[in-house]
């Protein structure tokens, strides 16, 4: 067991986590658990999308979270991993109430990213992955949705927008279209995972696994009469360097766009199975660069062998939020693997109550060369 003290971790202690360039090396991340404003752990809300949100970050679960963490969008401080504020509540707009999606997004929707609108932070963007356990559509709608290229039943992007301090309303709604020869395969839960805006109002979409379990970036240019269909928003592949494995599973979990200072653009994707960064040139000049991460949980109490920090075995991580120069990453924790981190007393119960940490580390423009 690697346990870190409290006095070597210092120069670390403000951002939860140091860095260090080197694709061959693993970098050593520090995480908080997120506590509610009553002081308590949170409970099993299975995030899975993060991003940087008026001075903090703002988070999503999806369909597997406790009924009290689903359907809303919860705020959480950078300085202390606390959730602050109301939660932000979902609802249908009444026109979405006659969408042939309906029952699906009002009811249990397995809402898997988050984007906020580059232009109104009011306006966020979820995706939907499975949902094949979804009352079937009526038939004419079956009909005019059937040919989506992955899925029986479509992935949906949704939009939604502020409405109050309690609130945030589903405006819209549209299902996503692969191309045939883009060769994504039906697989209902290994789908859209990662979602961010670059420039010019151009949406990137990664997804866990194509047909060749290969994972996957596309794009979508969501210009100003994008919502005004309800028609298929079809997707379009871009040329990228991405790692290409001959076995195994290397998902894309959680994205966000970077922009280095002499204007190149990346992205940065948690590959959660691996523990890895995934540093990617949008312009497909650059191969990826792989960063392997290890991850430490703070020990909140202490006791004679277990002081300050403790290693994990596996954080599976499914939020990535860029804010200035830090990277934040959230965990989606992974029900079957979970417990294997049990090592301190001291964390045992958050492990069992599949509490989530939120972690960080300095960007390093290394990265990017």
């Amino acid at each position: 067991m690697k346990l870190i003290s409290a006095l070597v971790l210092s120069s670390c202690f403000l951002i939860f986590g140091c860095s260090t360039p080197s694709s061959t090396e693993s970098t050593d991340v520090y995480g908080r658990w997120v506590i509610e404003s009553d002081g308590s752990v949170m409970l099993d809300p299975q995030p899975s999308g993060l991003k940087a949100w008026q001075g903090g970050l703002l988070m999503v679960s999806d369909r597997s979270a406790v009924p009290s963490q689903r359907l809303r969008l919860r705020k959480i401080s950078i300085d202390n991993a606390k959730l602050r504020g109301p939660n932000l509540l979902m609802s249908l707009s009444t026109k979405l109430t006659q969408s042939c999606f309906a029952d699906y997004i009002s009811g249990n929707p397995d809402l898997e990213a988050l984007a906020i609108d580059p232009n109104d932070d009011k306006v966020f963007y979820l995706v939907t992955e499975d949902a094949s356990g979804a009352d079937p559509m009526p038939a004419m709608c079956q009909q005019k949705y059937a040919n989506t290229g992955s899925t029986h039943y479509p992935r949906l992007l949704i939009r939604l927008e502020l409405q109050n301090e309690n609130s945030v309303l589903m405006t819209h709604v549209r299902p996503i279209k692969f191309s045939a020869d883009m060769e994504v395969g039906n697989f209902p839960n290994d789908g859209i995972e990662a979602m961010t805006f670059g420039k010019n109002r151009t949406l990137y979409l990664g997804i866990e696994k194509d047909k060749h379990t290969q994972a996957r970036i596309f794009s979508l240019k969501m210009d100003d009469d994008f919502w005004e269909s309800e028609d298929f928003a079809q997707v379009s592949n871009l040329s990228l360097k991405l790692p290409h494995y001959s076995e195994g599973r290397h998902p894309i979990n959680g994205m966000d766009y970077y922009q280095t200072p002499t204007g190149g653009e990346f992205l940065i994707a948690a590959a959660r199975n691996d523990e890895n960064l995934w540093v990617i040139d949008i312009s497909g000049k650059k191969e990826t660069r792989v960063l392997p991460l290890t991850f430490y949980a703070e020990l909140k109490s202490e006791s004679e062998n277990c002081v300050g920090y403790e290693k994990m075995d596996n954080a599976s991580i499914e939020g990535v939020a860029v804010f200035n120069d830090t990277l934040w990453l959230i965990n989606d924790p992974w029900k079957k693997m979970y417990p294997n981190n049990i090592q301190c007393t001291e964390n045992k119960e958050n492990y069992e109550n599949f509490s989530p940490l939120l972690f960080s580390l300095d960007i390093q423009q290394a990265w990017f060369q």
